[in-house]
Order: C-alpha cells, then structure tokens, then sequence
C-alpha cells in the first residue's frame, strides 16, 4: 500500500478519515487515525452547540470549538490533522480563517464550490486546501478558477461517489444511476485533473470517497486512478470515535435495509440509518420552529419539519429519538466497536491479501 502525498504532506497510509458532523469526527477520532499513519479530521459542523457557551454568540463559540480541537488533536499525535468545513455553512469564513491561524494541516471542502478557498490563505500559511467534487467538470472548473483568480492549484482533489454517508451532491435520480457511481466518475475525474495538472506543472492527487468500507474496496479503487481513499463510515464504530455509544450502537444494529435516503431541510438528499424520529417526521408529525442557529445557507427554515443541526447534535449525543445518524451505504455491516488501530490493520492487511493474490 503506497504512502500518500499531499503537496509536503506524507500519510503513510492513503487514508482520509471523513469529516462528519455533527460531533462525529472531533479530535478523539482524528488523532487516533492521524497516529496510525491516516489522515485525521475534525468536522467543523456544529460546534456552535458543542461548544455552547451562554456568554458567547454560536458563531463565536464555534470558532472557540474548532481552536480547541485542533489544538486537543496537536497534543495527542504528531500526524496530519485536517479540518473539513462545508461550503454551505453561513460561518465558512470564519472556520476557514480559524483552521488556518490554528496551523491545521489541510482544510477539505465540499457541500458546495469553494471557489474562493485560496483568498483565505495568508502569509506563510503551510494549509493545504482540498475541494470536494462529484464530477470531473466541478474538477476542472475549480482548478481553474484557482489558478486564473489566486494562481493557486488544488493540493488534492475529493471525488465523492453517491455511495457516501450524509449529504450527497447528486440529485435523487442519479444514486443509484451507475453512470453516477464512483467508479464511473473517478476515472473521469483522474484523467481530467491529470491533465490540468501536467499542463500547469503541478501534482495533484485525487482521492477517491463514498462507499469504501474494506481494504479490497481501497484495492479496487485505487487500480482505477485514485491516490488514496476517504472513509467516514468505516470508523464510526470505533472506540475513540467522539459519538455517543448510542450512534455509534445504531450502525451495528442497522440492517441493510434500514439505510436510507432522505431530503434534508437543506435541500439535499442525505443518506442516514432510519429512526423513530425520521419515521415522525415521514408521518408529518413533526412541526416547523424558528431557527436558532442559521447555520446552512440553503436550508429551508419556514417549511423545514425540524432543526437538521439539533437533529444531529442529538444523535451525537445519542439521542436517535430526537434525530438520526447520518451513514454511508454500507454501515449496516458494522458488527462491533473496535480500536482505529485494528481497523486500520485490518484494512491494511485486506488490501495485501487482495494484491497478492491479483500478482499472482
């Protein structure tokens, strides 16, 4: 399993550990996969509420969270940390800015184009930036705008498939549409920013996510081009995952069939374990309330059920009556909570046994 490299970046082992929110993915988990040689990342998403303080704005106690998990995540490991910060957050700026004073290693972003990422680089700034796409034109538009405005090419491209947990950048109609799935795009994706890339002198590696559950899955996936992978999924279930027990006790208990889709408040088809809650919620029994947090830009407060952000903050804490577990298509394979050290040997190993077989 080659390292992978991310501009100075070297992770021993090409894989990301997805950001996922809200709470999912704080300096607990991201640590522990940074020390096992991965790429460790906090989420970004509702720390507001993690970190509510009644002295403070939620914007401000936001921008206070992040300091302090990153800065939680430099005590426990020596590895790359990185943050991921959707685009469609109102606070973006602000999670940008602070990721970046704060040093963390690389910012991943998705949920929208940031194609003004690069602005918020400031001098001597050693962040490497990493968009979140679904196509090989979002690709290929974002690598140019880079370039043509900030003079400034992707230090690594996401390509995320419809396979992946929470919200997902397709419409309803093309998740299950193969012409969709990851393995149709990535190569796309691949040879597009290939050549973008070898036009402009530079390298930049794409990783492949959504979906990737086994070290054969990385085998496979990285035969078609990839660089390395990003698994959010994959670690929940793990003992230093930051989720209450309740979450992470929702994806072993799940059956493939209670993995579903739903239109999330924001506009987006998500995928998520099913709960009582979001059966209320299919009933209409759930009632529309004043936001108090404006948090997404794109969601649709006056006609929104509910809170999506107090829906996952209380999942988070376990509560999966008053909100539902975000989760790839492949979470009702979780069978125990284990070590991020055994899973990531164990995927390690998966993927050796798998390539010696094939060079055989």
């Amino acid at each position: 399993m080659k390292s992978l490299k991310i501009g100075d970046l070297i992770a021993k082992v090409p894989i990301i550990q997805g950001g996922m929110g809200v709470g999912i993915s704080l300096s607990g988990l991201a640590s522990a996969v940074a020390n096992e040689g991965g790429v460790g990342v906090i989420s970004a998403a509702g720390l507001g509420l993690i970190y509510h303080d009644p002295k403070k704005s939620v914007a401000e106690a936001a921008i206070e969270g992040l300091k302090q998990e990153i800065r939680k995540a430099r005590a426990k490991t020596e590895g790359i940390i990185g943050v991921n910060i959707m685009v469609a957050m109102t606070n973006f700026a602000d999670m940008v800015s602070t990721a970046i004073k704060e040093g963390a290693d690389i910012i991943f972003s998705g949920a929208g184009l940031p194609l003004n990422l690069p602005s918020f680089l400031t001098e001597g700034a050693k962040t490497k930036l990493a968009p979140i796409v679904s196509s090989a034109r979002a690709a290929k538009l974002l690598c140019e705008k880079w370039w043509n405005e900030y003079n400034y090419a992707p230090d690594a491209i996401v390509v995320e498939g419809p396979k992946a947990g929470g919200h997902l950048g397709y419409k309803a109609d093309q998740i299950n549409d193969e012409q969709y799935s990851l393995e149709t795009i990535l190569p796309q994706v691949v040879e597009t920013v290939r050549k973008w890339a070898d036009e402009h002198n530079c390298e930049i590696p794409v990783i492949a996510a959504g979906g990737i559950y086994t070290g054969e899955d990385i085998y496979n996936i990285m035969e078609l081009g990839a660089s390395g992978v990003q698994m959010g999924t994959r670690f929940v279930t793990t003992e230093e995952c930051d989720a209450n027990i309740g979450f992470k006790q929702a994806y072993i208990d799940a059956k493939e069939e209670d993995i579903e889709i739903i239109q999330s408040p924001v506009g987006m088809p998500g995928r998520a374990v099913h709960s009582s809650f979001l059966a209320s919620v299919k009933e209409g029994l759930k009632k529309p309330k004043q936001c108090a947090f404006n948090c997404i830009r794109t969601c649709d407060v006056v006609n929104s059920p509910y809170c999506i952000m107090l829906a996952l903050f209380n999942a988070f804490k376990g509560q999966l009556d008053k909100g539902y577990a975000f989760a790839g298509a492949n979470a009702w394979r979780a069978e125990k909570i284990e070590s991020v050290k055994n899973v990531v040997n164990k995927l390690v190993e998966e993927f050796r046994t798998v390539k010696a077989k094939v060079l055989k």
